[in-house]
């Protein structure tokens, strides 16, 4: 079953001074995150829906960043709305200690759809406390003080978590004190191993990560943390075997294995979760976006019996005062169920291997700028090279203005074509609402393939 079509397109109305005014009131009063507030100047939107948003000069784009990779039903999904509507008439809020209906509920869904005995769950606000407390679940249940974790990936904004992440979104936060290593997962195109096939990788950043436990001294070490499809640091599905071998160091060594699905859960690779695509069970994962499309700010952490039998007699020292908020559960339920109607896991699974991916490598033939095409489901990157051969990126890694001149033609050249990237360093990603219909997929790659002519303008070809 594939989803249903929206309803009939909302025909975006041009109102300049409206838009005026909210960009007016936004660059008076509001604090934009990862940004130099004097140098941004955010679009002013009018309204979503589908895979669409536009804004207030009537203008439309096919937005294939989902937000932030959340909208995995799409925008504005009347199902989710009508079940936020009635759960404000019925019960807007109410503290967490208690049971209530929404979110037990929500809890029971995501326990059902979670691989293994992952059957409690622990309500955040989002992805990055999420992390926060599978982090503290872990050093609490081990005694360990220490989490391993990869460089080329993202844990979230948050002190501990950004502290976690592997990429320069943590430099200016981190002093060093947070507990906190970072090792090389397998990335097979810019291999720090040297190797040369899938299974060398593989086998080489198991190794190099053994070593690494080797030498920190195992008993110090509480957590490894993974992203399942590191999202935002390149979408590089892990060679087959490499969760699995992680999963087997951890148990070899008493460490808490955790697998953050902020970004990869929920439909996005053509599973209910990412993990399901390797079979392997984490003690902890976290999960939020995709979970109720990102309608109502929600997330949360599945954990095992093990783990939950911890806290069975002692308390937990861990809390939020929203956590499981009767409006973002009543979405993770509609969304759930939305998802399981409407075959959307299905969809995106179906989409990615038939029209996703042989477009993009079709891309890949015709455009020397593309050197890399990876991804499964509704998620996918194209990075951008320079010179096919030596791989040397499009831009440097962490480039900022002129350096980051190329990848800004690029993008301006999609949104000229009424698509909205999703763009990180020399990469652009490929993460459309797993609502995505043939149609608007082929509506994209039509609009990539004339933005990656400019890009083909930077390169030595």
């Amino acid at each position: 079953m594939t989803p249903q079509p929206s309803p009939a397109r909302r025909t975006p109305q041009p109102d300049p001074e409206a838009g005026a005014a909210v960009k007016a009131a936004d660059r008076a009063h509001v604090f934009h995150s990862w940004s130099a507030q004097d140098l941004i100047d955010p679009p002013a939107v009018a309204g979503a829906e589908g895979s669409y948003f536009w804004d207030y000069d009537g203008r439309r784009y096919l937005d294939f960043a989902s937000g932030l990779v959340f909208t995995n039903i799409g925008y504005q999904h009347p199902k989710v709305v009508a079940a936020i509507q009635e759960q404000a008439a019925t019960m807007a809020t109410f503290a967490p200690a208690f049971a209530v209906e929404a979110r037990s509920e929500a809890a029971r869904l995501v326990a059902e759809r979670t691989p293994g005995d992952l059957d409690k769950i622990f309500f955040t606000n989002g992805g990055a406390d999420a992390v926060e407390h599978a982090v503290r679940m872990a050093r609490l249940h081990t005694g360990r003080p220490k989490v391993l974790s990869a460089y080329r990936s993202y844990h979230g904004g948050t002190q501990q978590a950004v502290n976690i992440t592997g990429d320069p979104r943590r430099w200016a936060s981190d002093d060093g004190a947070a507990g906190v290593v970072h090792f090389w997962a397998p990335f097979l195109y810019r291999s720090r191993f040297y190797a040369e096939t899938q299974e060398q990788e593989c086998a080489r950043a198991l190794e190099h990560l053994e070593t690494t436990i080797a030498f920190e001294g195992p008993s110090t070490v509480a957590a490894i943390i993974l992203e399942t499809i590191p999202g935002t640091a390149g979408i590089m599905v892990p060679p087959p075997g490499y969760l699995a071998g992680v999963r087997e160091l951890c148990d070899k060594y008493g460490i808490v294995f955790i697998l953050d699905e902020v970004m990869a859960g929920f439909g996005r690779t053509g599973e209910w979760f990412a993990a399901d695509l390797s079979g392997v069970v984490p003690d902890l994962m976290t999960f939020a976006k995709g979970v109720n499309s990102g309608y109502v700010p929600l997330g949360g952490v599945a954990i095992s019996g093990e783990i939950a039998q911890t806290f069975g007699k002692r308390p937990y020292p861990g809390g939020l005062t929203y956590s499981g908020h009767p409006l973002a559960c009543a979405a993770a339920v509609a969304t759930i169920g939305v998802m399981a109607e409407e075959g959307i896991v299905e969809n995106a699974k179906r989409l990615g291997a038939e029209v996703v991916e042989p477009g993009l490598r079709e891309l890949a033939e015709r455009h020397p700028s593309v050197g890399d095409v990876r991804g499964v489901g509704m998620f996918w990157a194209l990075e951008l090279v320079k010179n096919r051969e030596t791989r040397e990126p499009l831009v440097p890694y962490n480039a900022a203005g002129e350096a980051n001149a190329p990848m800004a033609a690029f993008g301006a050249a999609a949104k000229a074509h009424g698509l909205w990237p999703f763009i990180n360093m020399n990469r652009t990603h490929v993460v459309p609402p797993c609502t995505v219909t043939e149609a608007e997929l082929k509506e994209g790659l039509a609009a990539l393939d004339a933005a990656l002519s400019v890009a083909d303008e930077h390169t030595e070809h």
